[in-house]
């Protein structure tokens, strides 16, 4: 069965700055909605959500049939009202995929998801970024240049206040010095969540073909293999002793 895709935008820079709206006219979201396309053809049927939509376009029927769930938000985490991050949160442990860009680490879901404050360095000055593959093996490099290059980006840098990933498939390095673990991956409960730092709406990253690829490849792996969802269940064992 195709991947059922939900691309979530919070689609405000694109209506308040003319650059960021020349840069994305049908905004940030739907570049990301394309390049999921791109790559992954008839294995994916892709819809798109944004905050202002009705319930931020997160409503349980919504979730109910997304198998994974893209996030980018970046000046209005506080406008996310709380009832929608809970239910995204109980879906994730559910078994929906997450995979979360950019801005979206201080998102209110992530917060949540991983525990901690998610703080992070970070300089916007044009640096040209390298994406390092450490994990050649992981399903998420597939097809994947060593590095990705990307002329112009923000920085981020360490320290990442985030607990440490299941998996690293990414490392960046900046041309100011700075590191960063760019590519993470951490499971909650029944669900595959994927990190990945590129995609300031200053720049047109989302239109790079690499990280596209890297988008693309992060929805592919979060997606379960589980045959329905649900919440893990305490439950008494009942089994033989020793």
């Amino acid at each position: 069965m195709p991947i059922r895709v939900t691309v979530w935008g919070e689609n405000r820079h694109e209506q308040t700055e003319e650059d960021v709206a020349r840069r994305y006219p049908k905004g940030m979201h739907t570049a990301i909605a394309e390049g999921i396309e791109e790559n992954l053809g008839d294995d994916c049927v892709v819809r798109t959500a944004t905050l202002d939509d009705p319930g931020h376009g997160l409503t349980e029927e919504v979730l109910a049939e997304t198998d994974v769930l893209t996030w980018w938000g970046h000046q209005a985490h506080g406008e996310v009202a709380d009832e929608v991050v809970d239910r995204v949160h109980r879906h994730v442990l559910s078994g929906m995929g997450l995979v979360v860009l950019h801005s979206g680490h201080w998102s209110k879901i992530f917060v949540k998801l991983m525990g901690t404050s998610c703080t992070l360095r970070w300089r916007d000055e044009h640096d040209r970024e390298l994406i390092w593959t450490v994990d050649p093996t992981h399903p998420i490099a597939r097809g994947v240049p060593h590095p990705i290059v990307i002329d112009e980006d923000e920085m981020y840098g360490e320290f990442f206040d985030i607990p440490a990933p299941d998996e690293l498939v990414f490392v960046s390095s900046f041309s100011g010095g700075e590191v960063f673990r760019s590519g993470c991956t951490f499971r909650r409960g029944h669900g595959r969540i994927f990190y990945f730092r590129p995609g300031d709406q200053a720049y047109p990253t989302y239109h790079h073909p690499d990280v596209r690829r890297v988008i693309a490849n992060g929805v592919a792996w979060a997606r379960t293999d589980r045959p329905e969802r649900a919440l893990p269940e305490l439950r008494r064992w009942a089994g033989p002793l020793g």
